[in-house]
């Protein structure tokens, strides 16, 4: 009887979903303030669609953020990356609300995980509450808001999720007001020549278009004269009205003679398909100018499920003597819309540029297993490491070897291994791969050491090098000094740094118990809020230790008093 109750509510929650009824009037503000956005749903991020909605904080931390709904806390999760501190909500209608970069929790929540922390006797922490064991009710006070983990800046990132799939969806949908009259820009559009006998404007390669403003407020794009199969890509951002960010555009949809060839929207997709961004963006594009170019047609491994109407892959054939009328619209979710037309002209024309092939005496097929010896390194690539085939450039070397660059992204992680025999087994224990930025700087790669090999597993093509980290951590004191009297004092704080592999970890007593010290990777802190349970002694004596990814490590002491 249980099953099917649960069956039939898990077909009510799927059948809601299906339909796309979005509640107007079920969800409060998570905030008193007006919502104004630094971040909208569906963006493009590195790698990522941006899940939820980055909501402004006025640019300061300490804000209070409420349930928008009655529920129960499901996940509860401290990061020093990602999210941060944040909270996932389950409420009764199927949908689930996630709240993060918290500064800290509501009093009730905090006294839950600061228990859990002190049993694990650790920062991190992510527990899954027993469903009920954390009630909530609407406008309920759960978290302060913050700039913890991964964020550039003090901000809520709000998400309204499917209880049921996990699937994000764009919580603008459910009756939030933005204020938004502000139509979206185009800043860029190209042309692409995509069959092998096909050219634009005598070019066999990718071409940026002119367009200029017409007095509807519309945009008409320079004439392109052009045979083969073709295709076409914008660069172009959306604005609300009280706020200058550059956020992502909810529709796009391109029609040729008033047939829509490509329709695609920011509704809702899943995580398993939002590393496939990669094949809706011009990476090659973006990994050398760092702008992202939507391409209107779809590429083979382009799977995704943001498509609402797809025609030839949205490709353009583009027959000798016939002319062509291409529509791209341009929406943000209040259906501000922008359009540039673009008129196209069937003319094969003698061909002046010829297309651009950077060959090697390396050609990797994408659906199979890739091995390359780097002489001093090994790098595997397994099969459907990358959505196309390409030529790849590879570079050896005893120490540091070159693997491409960043122009072509990897879907999934490859091995790279170094061979480490010629180094002594004392010398080891301060090596680590690391991999160099463009200004050969070093950043330091999880590194695998199973005796004279040395491992690491990573998405991102570029120069690797096995770089050696000698010298320990530093700690400093920065809010007291060596016997000082703190009783005042609601907080210690401490500047931990490591000049090469980075820090590892750290841990902190006082009067030799553990105490939780809050780690800012941002700002290089630990913080200890000063807890009565444990200060049981007028004088008190602090500990720290911190390691770096290495194993140099550095110890910590003072003491100072306290009533």
């Amino acid at each position: 009887m249980k099953a099917t109750i649960f069956g039939l509510v898990f077909l009510f929650i799927s059948t809601a979903f299906s339909q796309e009824n979005f509640p107007q009037d079920a969800f409060r503000s998570p905030l008193d303030i007006p919502l104004v956005l630094a971040g909208t749903f569906g963006e493009l991020r590195s790698n990522h669609f941006h899940s939820g909605i980055d909501i402004k904080t006025q640019q300061r931390e300490g804000l209070k953020a409420y349930a928008i709904a009655d529920g129960t806390v499901t996940r509860i999760k401290v990061s020093l990356w990602g999210y941060g501190k944040v909270i996932y909500i389950a409420h009764p209608n199927g949908y689930t609300s996630v709240y993060g970069h918290l500064q800290k929790f509501s009093p009730k929540i905090e006294e839950y995980i600061n228990k859990i922390q002190y049993k694990k006797q650790a920062f991190e922490v992510e527990v899954f509450p027993d469903f009920g064991e954390l009630k909530v009710d609407q406008g309920e006070l759960i978290a302060y808001t913050g700039n913890t983990g991964g964020s550039s800046g003090p901000h809520l990132h709000f998400e309204i999720r499917s209880s049921v799939s996990e699937k994000p969806t764009n919580p603008l949908l459910y009756g939030y007001d933005i204020k938004d009259n502000t139509v979206p820009v185009l800043s860029g559009l190209y042309v692409y020549p995509l069959s092998k006998d096909s050219q634009v404007n005598q070019s066999a390669n990718k071409l940026e278009l002119k367009f200029s403003k017409q007095s509807d407020g519309s945009f008409l794009a320079e004439k392109v004269y052009a045979t083969g199969t073709i295709g076409f890509g914008i660069n172009s951002f959306d604005r609300q009205d009280l706020a200058a960010n550059q956020n992502g555009l909810y529709q796009v949809q391109q029609l040729v003679n008033g047939k829509v060839y490509t329709d695609y929207d920011l509704e809702s997709f899943s995580f398993g398909e939002t590393r496939y961004i990669n094949t809706l963006i011009d990476y090659q594009h973006f990994g050398r100018y760092r702008q992202r170019i939507q391409k209107l047609f779809k590429t083979p491994r382009n799977t995704m499920s943001i498509y609402n109407e797809v025609y030839n892959n949205g490709e353009i054939d583009v027959a000798e003597g016939l002319s062509y009328n291409v529509e791209i619209l341009m929406k943000d979710i209040e259906n501000n819309t922008t359009k540039v037309v673009i008129p196209v002209e069937g003319k094969k024309e003698v061909l002046k540029i010829s297309k651009k092939e950077d060959k090697t005496a390396n050609y990797l097929v994408a659906k199979k297993p890739n091995t390359y010896d780097l002489e001093g390194a090994q790098v595997y690539f397994p099969s459907n490491t990358f959505y196309e085939d390409f030529y790849i450039d590879l570079k050896k070397g005893a120490d540091t070897v070159t693997i491409h660059n960043s122009t072509v992204p990897a879907h999934q992680n490859f091995t790279i291994t170094f061979d480490a025999a010629k180094f002594s087994p004392e010398e080891r224990k301060q090596l680590f791969i690391a991999r160099l930025d463009s200004r050969l700087r070093p950043s330091h790669m999880t590194t695998y050491k199973r005796g004279n090999t040395f491992s690491t597993r990573t998405r991102n093509l570029g120069t690797y090098t096995i770089a050696k980290d000698s010298v320990a951590p530093k700690i400093r004191a920065t809010n007291f000094k060596e016997k000082q009297w703190l009783s005042n004092y609601k907080y210690l704080s401490l500047q931990i740094t490591d000049d090469l592999s980075g820090i590892d970890s750290y841990s902190a007593t006082l009067n030799g118990k553990w105490i939780l010290m809050e780690y800012e990777p941002k700002k290089n802190t630990i913080t200890y809020n000063f807890d009565a349970n444990i200060l049981d002694q007028k004088e008190c004596n602090l500990e720290v230790v911190v390691t770096d990814n290495v194993g140099n490590s550095t110890t910590f002491k003072s003491s100072f008093y306290r009533k």
